[in-house]
């Protein structure tokens, strides 16, 4: 089997992360995709309410100056779009592909491995100075960019300030903390308000890989190849924290997203720990307006490297280059989610989108309180924590080398030795990559 065919493979079996607001949802196509013409733009992206509605309204920005350009925009479950790139790719059929397709961070690196000459150089055409150091890695080959960053994963710490005040804490104890701090602060909770600090999927080490980037590691070397897992002390103090959390008795066990929401909106958990995109999610319990707080996401306090920053999903728009109209799908990215504040702003406020622009931080919306959190300047605090996330390179394997992880982290939870299991989970992945 050829590499291009095992990366198609590989990508058809990756799931969309179950708690990645961002990277979820389900599939409402509303038009059929046709290779474009010189003066269509054909674009595949997920989540009506989020992506489609941020591309429609890029749309109405680029068609002031261009009103001759026809847009088709489609929307398509993420999973479906992954599948249809590879069995197009894999083929080199490029009939019925689109112009400019929506691309998951993690999956990103694959897709530029096996099939560069696929996607469009668009080095001359974007600055990529405009943008947060840590979501260009990915797309990037060389000197050659591949992509246009768009909605930032940085974490925080969502938390219920009544809860919180109830155990004996204040805001400012939640600042900047460690998570044996947030231990500590969730025993106390527990013991004050019978509620749980926060929830935890058995077969999702999300929270694992926001630790471990915070010390800016990642299950991969820096090169994108090399799998780190039997010496790699971020992950193994990640996964120390992970089970003191369990051991603390003060973890809410969920299973899909919909309990995972479902735990917070009825106020069985203290704090939600994720991605800055639950916001909205957050946001439709609308009776507890004015009882939540956001703060940066804890450090691992046993680790030097570790900050209180980092991300989880997010995604970005690549242009297929061999499909008609390249360079007009280029120059309508150019023109919108690479270069306009206009654009950033107003998706603030309709999408709550914290975009990775480092202008769109000057927005008029990035300075507005929310009364939800309190009067809290939350974007402004958004756009402070993306600028510090340490950059990873995600290679290849992710999800691949997670499926060996999910196994090896449940056992150390159970009693195994932590350093023979990562050694044998190291041997698995690097048999898994090669294959």
């Amino acid at each position: 089997m050829n590499f291009k065919k095992i990366i198609a493979t590989a990508l058809t079996a990756m799931m969309t992360f179950s708690l990645v607001g961002c990277g979820s949802s389900s599939s409402s196509n509303t038009s059929d995709s046709k290779t474009s013409t010189d003066k269509t733009v054909t674009i595949w992206a997920w989540d009506e309410t989020f992506n489609i509605k941020a591309l429609n309204e890029a749309k109405d920005i680029y068609l002031k100056d261009n009103p001759d350009v026809k847009f088709n925009i489609v929307t398509m479950a993420q999973n479906d779009i992954v599948q249809k790139l590879n069995t197009s790719l894999s083929s080199g059929t490029y009939d019925g592909l689109p112009n400019i397709v929506l691309i998951e961070d993690y999956k990103a690196p694959g897709y530029l491995n096996a099939y560069p000459e696929d996607f469009k150089d668009i080095s001359g055409s974007i600055d990529a100075s405009k943008f947060m150091d840590y979501k260009l890695d990915i797309m990037k080959n060389g000197d050659k960019l591949y992509g246009v960053p768009f909605d930032s994963g940085v974490t925080a710490l969502f938390y219920r300030t009544d809860y919180i005040e109830q155990a004996g804490y204040k805001k400012e104890d939640m600042k900047d903390m460690t998570w044996e701090k947030y231990i500590e602060v969730g025993k106390a909770v527990k013991a004050k308000t019978g509620k749980d600090m926060l929830t935890l999927d058995p077969n999702d080490l999300a929270q694992i890989r926001v630790m471990m980037q915070t010390a800016g590691e990642w299950y991969m070397e820096k090169d994108g190849k090399t799998v780190n897992l039997a010496d790699n002390q971020a992950l193994k103090d990640s996964i120390t924290v992970y089970k003191n959390l369990l051991d603390a008795g003060i973890v809410k066990q969920v299973s899909d997203w919909d309990s995972f929401v479902g735990a917070f909106q009825k106020g069985d958990v203290a704090t939600v720990p994720t991605g800055c995109w639950i916001a909205s999610s957050v946001q439709t319990a609308k009776d507890q307006s004015g009882k939540w707080a956001v703060t940066s996401i804890p450090r691992l306090g046993a680790n030097s490297k570790s900050v209180n920053a980092s991300n989880l999903g997010g995604s970005s728009w690549y242009v297929l280059d061999k499909v008609t109209g390249s360079d007009l799908a280029t120059d309508f990215l150019a023109k919108t989610f690479a270069a306009s504040n206009e654009l950033m702003n107003d998706l603030a406020k309709d999408i709550n989108l914290v975009s990775t622009l480092k202008s769109s931080s000057t927005g008029e919306n990035y300075s507005k309180p929310s009364e939800f959190f309190g009067g809290q300047e939350i974007f402004k605090d958004f756009s402070t924590w993306t600028a510090k996330i340490p950059p990873v390179n995600y290679g290849l394997h992710t999800y691949a080398i997670e499926s060996i992880m999910t196994e090896a982290v449940q056992a150390i939870v159970g009693g195994s030795d932590m350093d023979s299991t990562l050694k044998n989970a190291q041997t698995q992945a690097e048999a898994a990559v090669k294959n």
